[in-house]
């Protein structure tokens, strides 16, 4: 792989970059999501909703994507062999993952696309699919928009301030409701868990005794800052057997407007079925855009990404201090993994609306409310970190006003 720079540059977190006006999702469509009217795009409102960041992808990353648009030519596009060594090598030394064999790797344009196909894959319409709220909130939409029956195992917010699961309540949904599927988030978003082994292998040994296939979306497996991630397919061979594990380098690196994922399923019988489903949509090959991008930032992004994750480490214990010192009523779910803090409103005595209204009307602040995630997010607010200290710092201090105002 030709390297045109031999040293990372965009190792400065700090700089504010404007995104208005790029087509992002994040900063453009205020009109589109009824925060703002037509004429008026921003309104005064800071965007920290959508998961992801405001930072410069890693320097090879750009480079890569500058070469390959002046190269001119953008026909169909296939990764070779050394792409899967870059994968193979990335997952084993930051994971402890052994992916053994390039039929193992499924690409597709985007983690919920290919959870969305794996729900198609392995249910029929009708059939129930768990999940755990408060979660990301699109397994609800794979779920109910193929027809299929959401039901939630709820994550118990225990009085430690920790997110845990209910196995006894996991085991009796999947009897209940014939479940042959379960969405694991791990790790978990909103809630900020790391799932330990000891976990991970519980429910494992319930799936495995009751026959369910478990989809693990690992796409936030990158941003661990307390315990050890853990890929659910390396957890036995006996649990490998009954998994897919869908990742992704686009949350990692910022790279989402690319369009790819990697999907590692080693049961054939499965891979077959998937890879069906996949190829019934008509979707062939991913980008070239997206085959560079992942390969310069697994081949050299390390540096990048360790320097990220200290900034990330920074600004969350930016946000625990601020928030214990300032916001009364309002506590921080201790953040085990992600950039996405779960802040619990229910102690300022106010309801969801009257949250929801504070935080968009007083704070000017875009978050994701926590009803998006579930009936178990009510109360709660989901903010992302992954910004400028200075931009996080104007965000919690416009938090701290609107509270202050109406005490």
């Amino acid at each position: 792989m030709l390297n045109i720079h031999t040293e990372e540059r965009n190792l400065d977190f700090d700089t504010v970059i404007d995104r208005r006006h790029t087509k992002s999702v994040k900063y453009d469509f205020f009109v589109k999501y009824g925060l703002a009217k037509h004429g008026d795009d921003s309104n005064g409102i800071l965007p920290l909703w959508i998961a992801d960041m405001d930072f410069k992808t890693s320097s090879f990353v750009q480079d890569a994507l500058i070469r390959s648009a002046e190269h001119g030519i953008f026909g169909y596009s296939e990764t070779q062999e050394d792409y899967f060594r870059i994968l193979q090598d990335f997952y084993c030394r930051r994971h402890n993952y052994e992916i053994e064999s390039p039929r193992w790797v499924l690409k597709t344009p985007g983690v919920m696309f290919a959870i969305a196909m794996a729900v198609k894959a392995f249910t029929n319409v009708g059939d129930a699919v768990l999940i755990q709220q408060p979660v990301y909130m699109h397994f609800v939409d794979v779920i109910e928009n193929n027809e299929r029956e959401v039901v939630s195992n709820d994550l118990v917010y225990g009085e430690d301030g920790r997110y845990h699961i209910d196995f006894e309540d996991f085991e009796k949904k999947i009897v209940e409701n014939n479940i042959k599927l379960f969405l694991l988030c791990s790790p978990h978003n909103p809630v900020c868990r790391v799932w330990t082994r000891e976990e991970l292998l519980r429910l494992g040994e319930i799936c495995l005794k009751h026959h369910v296939i478990v989809v693990s979306d690992e796409i936030h497996n990158d941003f661990v800052f307390e315990g050890t991630h853990t890929v659910f397919g390396s957890l036995s061979e006996e649990l490998a057997d009954i998994s897919v594990v869908v990742t992704a380098p686009t949350k990692t690196f910022n790279l989402a407007g690319v369009q790819i994922s990697h999907t590692f399923v080693k049961n054939p019988t499965l891979r077959r079925a998937l890879r069906r489903q996949i190829n019934a949509t008509g979707y062939g090959q991913v980008s070239i855009q997206g085959i560079v991008s992942a390969e310069a930032a697994y081949f050299k992004g390390d540096i990048w990404l360790d320097a990220l994750l200290k900034y990330l480490k920074g600004n969350i214990e930016y946000t625990e201090r601020f928030v214990h010192e300032n916001l009364k009523g309002v506590k921080l779910v201790p953040m085990e993994a992600t950039y996405l803090a779960w802040l619990d409103f229910n102690g300022t005595g106010l309801t969801t609306e009257q949250v929801d209204d504070l935080v968009l009307h007083k704070a000017r602040l875009w978050l994701n409310s926590g009803t998006k995630f579930g009936k178990a997010g009510a109360g709660f607010q989901r903010l992302n970190l992954s910004c400028p200290r200075s931009t996080l710092v104007e965000a919690l201090e416009r938090l701290k006003v609107a509270l202050d105002s109406i005490k």
